[in-house]
């Protein structure tokens, strides 16, 4: 009776959780659904979501979509529904911490206006990193990204967009990186409770979050533990892997999936064992070809794990 809101929400947090742990533990893996950027030379929703069909994927990133076109928003909601293929994420990479007030003020507007198309067109979700307090890179590494000041201003800066948009459908996420909060998934989870609202969700990227040699080789675990502490709050994910580069000083590279050493049997059995397996989102390749191949091993290995794609439904 005489709970706190805050109280009650944490509780409530750690009973959605052990639910889905429930429903994990006692269903076998659901179907996965891979996507990717579109190389269709068209705009119509229509053939844009077919095109995706045509290549074996289920998911798709947002086209590209003004707020103020209601028609076009509720045609491709419709074309891409119809195709069964959901729209993962509305990408508004920016800095919402920029240390210039006026870029941060628009960056701030960007990704509201990102988070309202999201619930508009059905998609899963909007995402940003939350930003850097470097002047020059708006993802660089900064010595105060570690620092409560940082992990304040991104809790605001949460709360302040999803209480201007109150969304209905799509959740807002940060996607965490190696050299800013949210970095791992404890900082993640303590950044849910401050945030304190429904609609922030978690974008899981796990090469963001190699960024040591401990981590590179143990990446089984850090998969494994991303599962266990966000599983329940992830609403869409990128597909990439990771190589490193031997020099004078550690280097590690981004590459197409299966080149390098992610371990991708863990990924994608994690995810399959979600009550609602999102999406996994192929990005950072240089070309339909190699798209085509990321997304041949993606389905090869989750095939040899005796999982199923939505593609394959």
């Amino acid at each position: 009776m005489g709970m706190c809101r805050r109280t009650f929400v944490r509780t409530g947090l750690a009973a959605l959780a052990s639910r889905a742990a429930g429903v994990t533990a006692g269903a076998g893996p659901r179907p996965l659904r891979l996507g990717a950027p579109a190389f269709a030379k068209t705009d119509d929703p229509v053939e844009l979501a077919r095109w995706h069909r045509a290549q074996g994927y289920r998911a798709a990133y947002c086209p590209k979509l003004g707020l103020q076109d209601g028609d076009r928003i509720r045609a491709t909601e419709a074309a891409f529904a119809e195709a069964d293929v959901v729209i993962a994420e509305v990408g508004r990479w920016c800095n919402l911490l920029d240390p210039d007030a006026e870029k941060r003020k628009k960056n701030l507007a960007a990704v509201t206006e990102g988070l309202a198309l999201a619930d508009a067109v059905g998609a899963r979700c909007c995402v940003d990193i939350a930003g850097s307090f470097n002047p020059d890179i708006w993802y660089g590494p900064h010595p105060d990204n570690f620092t409560p000041r940082f992990f304040d201003a991104a809790v605001e800066n949460a709360r302040a967009i999803i209480d201007a948009v109150r969304p209905k459908r799509a959740r807002f996420c940060y996607e965490m990186m190696g050299w800013t909060m949210p970095e791992t998934a404890e900082r993640y989870r303590e950044m849910i409770r401050a945030v304190d609202r429904p609609a922030f969700a978690v974008h899981l990227d796990p090469c963001n979050l190699i960024n040591s040699p401990e981590k590179f080789y143990g990446n089984t675990a850090l998969l494994d533990a991303c599962f266990d502490t966000l599983g329940p709050w992830i609403v869409s994910c990128h597909a990439k892997d990771l190589a490193w580069e031997v020099e004078m000083n550690v280097h590690f590279r981004e590459v197409r999936p299966g080149t390098g050493k992610l371990d991708y049997n863990t990924f994608l059995r994690r995810l399959a064992l979600l009550p609602d397996p999102p999406p996994l989102m192929l990005e950072h390749l240089k070309g339909a070809e190699e798209y085509a191949a990321a997304a041949g091993h993606i389905f090869e290995t989750g095939r040899a794990l005796g999982l199923r794609f939505e593609a394959e439904g």
